[in-house]
This record gives C-alpha cells, structure tokens and sequence, in this order.
C-alpha cells in the first residue's frame, strides 16, 4: 500500500504527549505497524523515505528560530576530498576516481550546543520514534554517540557552500530540514553505484556520475521534511546554495551499538574540537 495513501488514513495512536506536541502523529503515525510496513518497503525499493511536514509548523519554526540565534556558535570549514572519504591511494592516479577530489563546505553546531528543550532533542531521545526507526531500518536497538559532539548536528549551508560527492560510511542517514535555501541546495543521488560489502568500488559508474554523464535523482525536502537515506552504495552531494537563505539541516546520528564515539581526528576535522 503506497505511503502517501497509509500517511492520509485515520489510525488510532497511542498517546505519544512529546511527539505530539511537534510531530503530525495524525499523518505519520509512528507506532502503527501497518504504516511502519510501508515505510520499510519504501526505503528498500527507493533507498530513500520522505515524510514532508514531519513536523508540525510551530515545532519547525521554533527549530528555525533556535538555528538562527546559534549559528554564530557554528564551525564552519571548508575540506578537498574524494567520493569514499579516505586518503589518497598512490597506486591511481590523481584524476582517477578514486581520488579525484570534490569539495565540501559548511558549518555545524554540536550536540552540546542544542538546547536541553530544543525539538531536536525531544525527537532524537523519544522512544517511540527511535521504535519507528528500529522497525523501518531494520535496526534491533539504536544507541547515541558516547562523544558529547556527534549525536545530534545541525549543519548550515551558505550561499555558495555545498556538500560533495561521497559515499556515506554508515549504512543509513537520518536528517531533518530546518529551513530550505531560496535556490540551489537540491539533494541529488544516483543509488546502487558501488557494492561496497563485496568489495566492488565500481570506479566507471562513479567517473560517469563524476563527469555529469548520469542522470540524478533528486529529492524534494521542504522545512519540516524528515529524510531517511541509505547512502552506503548511492554517491550522493548537496548541490551549491544560492539566494540569500542559509540552509539549515539538522542530522540525527544513532549508532546500532552502544558505546561508540566519532573518533578524536573526524571531531577535529568536522567539528575543529574534541568537547
């Protein structure tokens, strides 16, 4: 049964009084099993899942609000790097796509940097919607960052900066819009390039997706937007923002194993401190 048909029907929700309170819980009702069967079947059969006006209005302009007062606290840089985000391998040559290099460049507030009663943070810590995102991604428990950086982002997105072409090392991405830009900004993919299990780096559909050969998929993603994302496999970018609206992008990080914390050099690289 197609999602936007589930998401339209009534469904009795047991009561949620945290997510209720920012979440349209009458559209997506996260705890029906019915619907978190649809949305499983379509993040299998697409690689990706949108759920547009996820968040209720007041909810995605009090987060619109809160990353405009703090985007002054953000570290924003500006990084040169290859599709798999590893060093230079010498055994290719430079223009070969395994290292040829894209550049990315934003900033970015960290965990300890949202607010104890930020939206942000009543989203990522509710267990019902950590219950939706264990049934949709096939995920037995998800765990926060043991680091107090990584859990929770929010990442901006100027005029002029984007996100490069990667592969993502985790199996799946889970991000929420704030605020759209006025233009450009799009989320572009073509999925299933590589197998990375199997060891198949597919270096002639990564050059052809590289050099504008591909045709891209792109993803619609208004204020208020919920995305699921298995980036594994899909080489994907943020094309360059334009207009004069910053781009705001708040990325929710859970880890299927307690414990695990980003390691000391990606903290560095990403956030230009360890705590």
């Amino acid at each position: 049964m197609p999602l936007a048909f589930l998401a339209s029907q009534p469904f009795t929700v047991p009561p949620m009084p945290a997510l209720a309170s920012i979440v349209d819980t009458e559209r997506y009702p996260l705890t029906d099993a019915a619907f978190q069967a649809a949305c499983r079947k379509t993040l299998a059969e697409t690689g990706a899942l949108v759920m547009p006006g996820f968040l209720l209005p007041e909810a995605t302009e009090s987060l619109r609000r809160e990353g405009e007062a703090k985007q002054h606290l953000a570290y924003f840089c500006s990084q040169s790097h290859n599709v798999y985000l590893t060093a230079p391998d010498p055994d290719y040559p430079a223009d070969h796509p395994r290292n040829r290099e894209v550049v990315s460049s934003k900033g970015c507030i960290t965990d300890d940097q949202v607010a104890p009663d930020s939206a942000l943070r009543t989203l990522y810590d509710a267990e019902a919607f950590r219950g939706f995102l264990c049934a949709v991604l096939g995920e037995d428990q998800l765990h926060p960052y043991a680091d107090p950086l990584s859990s929770v982002n929010l990442h901006y997105a100027r005029p002029g900066q984007e996100l490069g072409w990667h592969f993502d090392n985790s199996s799946f991405a889970i991000t929420l819009m704030v605020q759209a830009p006025e233009a450009g900004g799009a989320f572009e993919y073509v999925g299933a390039v590589r197998d990375a299990d199997a060891g198949d780096m597919n270096f002639e559909a990564t050059a052809r997706v590289l050099d504008g050969e591909i045709a891209l998929a792109r993803l619609a993603m208004e204020a208020g937007a919920l995305v699921l994302f298995r980036g594994r496999n899909a080489l994907h970018r943020v094309a360059p923002v334009a207009g004069r609206r910053t781009r705001m992008l708040a990325v929710l990080a859970y880890n299927s194993q307690p414990g695990i914390a980003l390691s000391e050099s990606a903290r560095r690289t990403f956030y230009g401190r360890l705590g």
